[in-house]
């Protein structure tokens, strides 16, 4: 027979000690580098010259902060909306069990592990005014700048295309387990699919979406490589701000670059924070 199971606030222990050293070690290199970033910021960690607590790197940006955290927090929100859209509907599509929903599920397990780089490289080769669409529709000169274009709409796509597979495939796994038995007892009692879906399956996935989207929205602010690669030169989101910066000659240029960091962490720790309180008034997430 087996032993009763722990009673009681103790159940929790063992799977926490268990996590307990890679969460340390996460801990100390995310909480050091944000240290370091935020002291070198501030004058007290400086490469060159005695430390002194000034926020002359803020102050030496701020002509282009309000430019690049508004245009980072447009990326973010436009990639997170495609991804969220696109990703949930491929997801009411596997959940059918059909055979189109089996394409979909292999294309998004295909998708998601291919670096968001390659990915960048592939929109432009299909999206720019010299790539494919553009020569298959003899598209010319009349083609949009849809890739280093101002709208930005490249960098939207990639965002878009590569989350709207982890929105998929995370949202398929709510589905599967919580929402088909739901749909099925509402199906039965006369509710047509437009009413399925709006009390159904969209309540009983938003605790997940809102998850999902939190994760896309953070990672799509503070991720420079498609921006970098897709976006103009002017204005820069606030990753390829900092990264210029780092990268330049002068020395003088590293707190300022860790300045822009600091703000672009700042935006995503509130990012989670709002993420969270809705989360915690959510009655499904509890």
């Amino acid at each position: 027979m087996a032993p009763p199971a722990p009673v009681g606030g103790r159940s929790w222990l063992p799977g926490t000690l268990m996590a307990a050293p890679a969460i340390l070690i996460t801990a100390f290199v995310v909480i050091g580098g944000m240290a370091t970033a935020l002291a070198q910021s501030l004058g007290l960690f400086p490469l060159v010259g005695p430390p002194s607590l000034t926020v002359a790197a803020y102050a030496a940006q701020a002509s282009d902060l309000p430019v690049g955290i508004g245009l980072s927090l447009a990326i973010a929100a436009a990639s997170t909306v495609v991804a969220c859209l696109v990703g949930f509907t491929a997801a009411l599509v596997i959940v059918q069990g059909r055979w189109c929903g089996k394409l979909v599920a292999a294309l998004g397990t295909l998708t998601v592990p291919v670096p968001h780089i390659v990915g960048a490289a592939s929109v432009s080769l299909l999206l720019a005014d010299s790539g494919l669409l553009a020569r298959l529709f003899n598209a010319g000169g009349s083609w949009p700048e849809l890739v280093g274009g101002p709208w930005w709409i490249g960098v939207v796509a990639e965002y878009g295309w590569k989350e709207s597979a982890f929105v998929a495939l995370v949202v398929t796994g709510t589905l599967a387990t919580r929402a088909v038995s739901y749909d099925e007892t509402a199906a039965l009692l006369g509710a047509g699919r437009l009413s399925r879906l709006r009390h159904v399956l969209l309540p009983l996935s938003l605790p997940t979406l809102t998850v999902s989207a939190t994760i896309i929205f953070v990672y799509s602010l503070g991720s420079y490589e498609v921006a970098w690669l897709l976006g103009r030169a002017y204005p820069e989101p606030l990753p390829v701000m900092a990264l210029r910066l780092f990268n330049a000659a002068t020395l003088t240029a590293r707190p300022e670059a860790a300045a822009v960091a600091i703000v672009t962490t700042l935006l995503s720790f509130g990012a989670v924070a709002a993420a969270l309180a809705y989360l915690r008034r959510s009655t499904l997430w509890r």
